[in-house]
């Protein structure tokens, strides 16, 4: 028997509950249970409506958003929550905040879109899917796998177990990561060591604001340098770089250096960010020096890169299922046999700066 997923909208604008509510509800596999104008109304509706899913707003009056996630999590650990929040500095730090406490994803607010109609479909397109992914088998739908459903054909070659002797020189790791990303890259950037001896790029799915808030978050724990990318900027040493919101991060060498370009060229993957687009320019720079890493995240980025780093002789390095939020890239990338390593998110640290170590 096929039930509807049941969804309570959290918001303090009664026309975004409604944009929200309407947006959701022309899903025939979605049923809007309940509103709530705050935190504190939100919390106690939730015994009443039963709900697989909460859309929590940011910031409201009288409890907001934070407030709202640390209780609801006291009493619904596995309650799927996904933040609604705006493309704003404060907006971001929020939703960051939100992640580590133990949201599921996040959304933000549609701005500068033009018409009703335009918010509702951007809601409905980021929205929805994401519901389905957390919610779907709960709720018996049938939800298009994020993987598939074949375990992951570990390569024999290529060092899966191999001696460090036989691994080859290491001169960049590429890092490509979606959803449950800002945890996973806060497990992962602090197991650099402050001497780490080649660079590394970073996609995260973020919009802006977002990804130099992130940049900043994760430089306060990590010992190497970390920063938001900017065009012109020459990979170093001991230096990560993320990917900028709504920009493709390219890798070029000119000359003596390899510098980072942005550019914004049509989305891959529904991505701008893509880690498809950073892969393959690192793949053309760096040839079998590249170490690609794909980390937790829904869809399928990441594969072709993958593809085309394996092609120039580089190493690949994903995130088992078991530690991903969504195993949805590092599945893909293990499923097509393309993965040296299939490791929890707390080993590929370690792994990495073995790698590169025996080169």
């Amino acid at each position: 028997m096929i039930s509807k997923i049941k969804i309570l909208v959290v918001d303090d604008s009664v026309v975004v509950r409604r944009m929200v509510s309407d947006a959701l509800s022309a899903d025939p596999q979605l049923e809007v249970v309940g509103a709530a104008a705050n935190g504190k109304i939100a919390l106690a509706r939730i015994p009443q409506v039963n709900p697989d899913a909460v859309i929590l707003d940011v910031e409201m009056p009288e409890m907001d958003g934070l407030e709202t996630l640390k209780r609801l999590r006291q009493t619904h650990l596995f309650l799927p929550v996904i933040m609604f929040s705006t493309l704003t500095q404060r907006g971001a730090a929020a939703t960051l905040d939100a992640l580590s406490l133990g949201a599921n994803d996040y959304v933000t607010k549609p701005a500068n879109v033009g018409s009703a109609h335009q918010a509702i479909e951007q809601i409905r397109a980021e929205l929805i899917p994401k519901i389905k992914m957390f919610c779907g088998k709960a709720a018996g739908l049938e939800v298009t796998p994020a993987a598939g459903v074949a375990r992951p054909v570990l390569r024999a070659s290529k060092g899966l177990l191999a001696p460090v002797s036989h691994l080859g020189k290491v001169e960049v790791v590429a890092i490509g990561v979606s959803t449950g990303g800002p945890n996973a890259l806060s497990e992962l950037v602090p197991d650099f060591p402050a001497d780490f001896s080649v660079p590394v790029v970073i996609v995260q799915h973020m919009p802006p604001v977002f990804t130099k808030l992130l940049a900043e978050r994760l430089a306060a724990k990590a010992q190497i340098k970390v920063e938001e990318g900017a065009p012109g900027r020459a990979l170093k040493a001991g230096y990560a770089f993320i990917a900028p919101g709504n920009y493709h991060m390219i890798v070029q060498r000119e000359e003596r250096a390899v510098r980072i370009q942005t550019h914004q060229e049509p989305p891959e993957n529904s991505c701008r960010p893509a880690v498809d687009v950073l892969f393959r320019s690192v793949a053309e720079t760096y040839g079998a020096g590249a170490l690609g890493v794909v980390m937790t995240g829904m869809g399928q980025d990441g594969l072709r890169g993958c593809e085309r780093i394996r092609e120039v002789g580089g190493q690949i390095v994903v995130q088992d299922e078991a530690t991903s939020v969504v195993w949805g890239m590092p599945g893909y990338v293990a499923n097509a046999g393309l993965a040296d390593r299939v490791l929890p998110v707390h080993q590929i640290g370690s792994e990495i700066v073995r790698r590169v170590r025996a080169g």
